[in-house]
């Protein structure tokens, strides 16, 4: 797919080359010179003229008509040099492929010198590159009845740069496999919930495990009912589609020790049970096990990068739906920890799903928790669609888990978890928890039911509600499902440094 090269070759034939260019880029250097000098400074006149733009994300197709063994050039506009920064870097370069993809070109070069304003960022624009490529041409699979046509697709680019030439394949191919994850991620939220049952999610995690070597145990109804997961099974009560969880296991380490759980919400679909969804809520509920697929995917980053850590991934995954048998609104459940909790909203049904994951990671001896679930309409309401909200019991493994995200350009909030939230939680007089404390701070108290089963292990919990979908394309992918937190939870992984 990537080959790098050290420079270009202007006696070899190219059918589609990509350059950078930078507002005020006077005078022309490096391979633009080069271009620029072949076309007798004609290349220069255009720039100043306008013909060929420089501003921040414009592309203009350039044909030399024969003064260059060059097909066709995309120059690509990168705005003030000052401002090019590496997620701008890595919108640019997903613009740059769904330009090309869209022209059905199947081999390019790209020359990466162009595209950084010093040499010190190379590696970090390879990465952005090999990233941006497999997120910005993803394509929704859907059921549409296709053409007999074929789909032409980027087939191979040329990457090329004057140094650094190992350091920029292998970043190449580091980003590629965080961009595919994240794409696993978008294809499982994406798919209708007839066809993502709960089986068909652990058939996804089993594929995982076959190809990576990971440990793999699929707990059934039965042996969930005869160890005590109250929380998933009253999930379940209502559907026809049997309960899994869904348990992966990668030791990167010698010793299972300092270890590390992702636990993903797996509800393939959300009716509200009881309580009952509107009309209009009922639609996208498929997309309810994001959680599930950002922690599969970064399951699969994981077992491409083989990092030196020890890793659990929990998954518990049902449909929510109404029968005679569902859960109802006043049922008294106990959950797999022993804690009783009194159900008062049947729509706040994953954090009783992921009260028995979390319990469960702590028995596979997990020393470090991360939660991520579409948990609750109120993240939305407090932080909009593009920030996922995140509470902690430990600012220190928050600390890092920040700085992932940041390196990764998916951004998350802090939200707090006091005391009087936890009371609230313990507020009942049938059990030791509620699951629906009231609307105010309603993300919060999902957050301080949760750190009810981490209790004194290292936790973090994400709450993807408002960030797990998108209902507007961008340069890095469709509208649809995003994949977020796939790309973080792994980086968070493979560079962790256990707390003592």
């Amino acid at each position: 797919m990537f080959h790098v090269q050290p420079q270009l070759d202007l006696q070899g034939y190219i059918e589609t080359l990509v350059v950078g260019l930078f507002q005020k880029n006077q005078p022309l250097t490096g391979i633009i010179k080069q271009l620029d000098d072949k076309l007798d400074g004609h290349l220069l006149t255009l720039i100043k003229t306008g013909d060929i733009s420089t501003k921040k994300k414009e592309i203009t197709k350039f044909f030399p008509l024969g003064k260059l063994n060059i097909k066709r050039i995309y120059f690509v506009g990168l705005g003030k040099r000052k401002q090019l920064d590496n997620e701008l870097r890595k919108e640019i370069f997903g613009k740059v492929f769904q330009t090309i993809q869209e022209a059905k070109i199947q081999r390019l070069a790209i020359a990466l010198d162009t595209f950084v304003q010093e040499e010190s960022e190379l590696l970090e624009a390879a990465l952005s590159l090999g990233e941006a490529f497999p997120l910005s041409t993803y394509k929704i699979k859907d059921y549409k009845h296709k053409s007999n046509g074929p789909d032409k697709q980027i087939e191979e680019i040329t990457v090329i740069a004057e140094k650094n030439l190992e350091g920029i394949q292998k970043n190449l191919s580091i980003g590629f496999v965080y961009g595919k994850g994240t794409n696993l991620a978008r294809t499982l939220v994406n798919m209708p919930s007839n066809l993502l049952t709960a089986a068909e999610l652990s058939r996804y995690a089993f594929d995982l495990a076959q190809k990576y070597h990971f440990d793999i145990e699929i707990i059934e109804k039965e042996t969930m009912e005869k160890i005590g997961m109250g929380g998933i099974l009253a999930v379940n009560k209502g559907s026809d589609e049997p309960p899994k969880m869904i348990v992966l296991k990668y030791q990167g380490k010698e010793n299972w020790e300092d270890v590390i759980a992702l636990v993903g919400k797996g509800i393939t679909y959300d009716s509200g049970g009881y309580s009952l969804k509107p009309r209009d809520g009922l639609v996208n509920m498929k997309t309810d096990m994001a959680g599930a697929a950002a922690v599969l995917g970064a399951m699969e980053i994981i077992g491409e990068q083989r990092p030196a850590q020890n890793v659990v991934a929990v998954i518990p995954a049902t449909d929510n739906m109404i029968s005679g048998s569902s859960m109802k609104p006043d049922d008294v459940i106990t959950s797999l920890s022993g804690k009783t909790i009194e159900i008062l909203n049947t729509d706040a049904e994953g954090r009783l799903a992921l009260a028995d994951a979390i319990t469960y990671a702590k028995h596979h001896k997990a020393d470090y928790i991360i939660d991520v679930a579409t948990l609750t309409g109120g993240i939305v309401v407090a932080l909009g669609t593009h920030t996922t909200g995140a509470m902690t019991n430990h600012e220190g493994m928050f600390a890092q888990f920040l700085k992932a995200s940041k390196q990764c350009g998916e951004r998350i909030w802090q939200l707090p978890i006091i005391d009087k939230d936890l009371e609230r939680v313990r507020n009942s007089k049938m059990a030791d928890l509620n699951n629906s404390p009231g609307r105010e701070g309603h993300a919060i108290m999902a957050g301080a039911f949760l750190a009810e089963f981490a209790e004194n292990t290292p936790w973090i919990h994400l709450d993807i509600a408002g960030t797990a979908t998108t209902s507007n394309g961008s340069s890095l992918g469709p509208k649809g499902a995003t994949g977020v937190m796939t790309r973080t939870l792994a980086f968070f992984v493979e560079n962790f440094k256990p707390m003592k």
